[in-house]
């Protein structure tokens, strides 16, 4: 970090309250619309484009359903705003095309917003982990657990579970089920979404052609997943990430140092809608993706964060475990030397047990 974020909170908070952030906050009617259009009707045409190229030859498709799967990566990001209703100024606009895009990426809308809210409530909390998060233990925790949680662990944090299998889990059977929905409304949404969902395959399978839609949804969906839940994962797993305990917790640090300022080309910002300042948007979720760059730019404490490459995100593949000693990630490997040296300097010191 280019500057010291927990020493000087108090500063900082001064001078976003200084900030004219309110501005950044309002939607521009016209910019999402315009938004709407330029990602659904690219996305649409690609998967007609797609269609008819599968008449000739299964390679043929395959540049048409790649870049279709940019595109519902965007639409997620619309998605994601309408959730947090930052889209748009009107509610049921929101609400609306928050089921119209949940629609198209498998997403039940009001039960993933309300574990999505649950999730920046507690980012950043070691006491309260668990809420839509990637799940991170401790070296200490980790250390101590049975061999079948460590197991579990590991597999859960093996990069082919954890980018493609794990994924196509929670689209295919978590996002279908109802069993963590917290009230009606939740439980409703993925009623609805999975009934949808079943109109939409029927339909379109009558259109296209079984073999054609499920080849080509297939295709889409599982790239679309394999970015989207990186962009996820290296928003939170970075070097330098905050993890603080409930006593000692900080929203501004948790917000600005908890969600990395992941630096991409143009072209992948344009696709993954801004995201990439992902710590803006934990600062202040409602702030539409089109204007998350302009936030981050305008105001000094905010742009002070250090950004994070994708060359230096491919590191963040080796962190696997957080040191509450060294208040950093670290690896399986890193991680047992550190508390093979914690014991033995606790054996040297008579402070073990027994």
């Amino acid at each position: 970090m280019s500057i010291n974020l927990q020493n000087n909170i108090e500063e900082i908070n001064e001078e976003l309250l200084k900030s004219n952030i309110a501005e950044f906050q309002r939607p521009s009617r016209a910019r999402s619309i315009w938004q709407l259009i330029n990602t659904l009707i690219p996305y649409a045409a690609l998967w007609v484009l797609a269609y008819f190229a599968f008449q000739y030859s299964f390679w043929l498709i395959l540049p048409f359903t790649l870049l279709a799967s940019g595109f519902l990566v965007r639409i997620f990001i619309i998605f994601h705003d309408c959730g947090h209703q930052s889209f748009f100024r009107s509610r049921k606009a929101n609400n609306f095309w928050g089921a119209i895009t949940g629609l198209l990426t498998l997403t039940p809308y009001y039960f993933w917003t309300a574990n999505h809210a649950r999730h920046h409530d507690t980012s950043g909390n070691l006491d309260k982990r668990g809420f839509g998060d990637v799940w991170t233990m401790t070296v200490d925790e980790y250390m101590k657990a049975p061999l079948s949680t460590r197991l579990k662990y590991r597999l859960y944090r093996n990069p082919f579970i954890m980018f493609l299998l794990g994924p196509l889990l929670i689209v295919l059977v978590t996002n279908r089920l109802t069993k963590t929905a917290e009230n009606s409304k939740e439980r409703n949404s993925v009623y609805l979404n999975n009934i949808s969902i079943l109109l939409m395959a029927v339909s379109l399978s009558f259109l296209m052609g079984f073999k054609a839609y499920i080849i080509i949804q297939a295709l889409v969906l599982l790239v679309g997943l394999i970015g989207g839940v990186w962009l996820f994962y290296v928003q939170h797993q970075f070097e330098g990430v905050y993890w603080a305990r409930e006593g000692e917790w900080d929203f501004i640090a948790a917000s600005l140092m908890g969600g990395s300022f992941y630096k991409l080309p143009k072209i992948l910002n344009w696709f993954s809608g801004s995201i990439g300042y992902h710590h803006v948007h934990h600062l202040m979720t409602g702030i539409p993706n089109y204007n998350l760059a302009k936030c981050h730019e305008e105001i000094p404490a905010i742009g002070a964060i250090k950004p994070t490459g994708i060359r230096t995100s491919l590191k963040s593949l080796s962190y696997r475990l957080w040191d509450e000693g060294q208040a950093k990630l670290v690896s399986f490997r890193k991680a047992r030397q550190a508390y093979k040296a914690s014991k033995q300097w606790q054996n040297s010191q008579g402070l073990t047990e027994g």
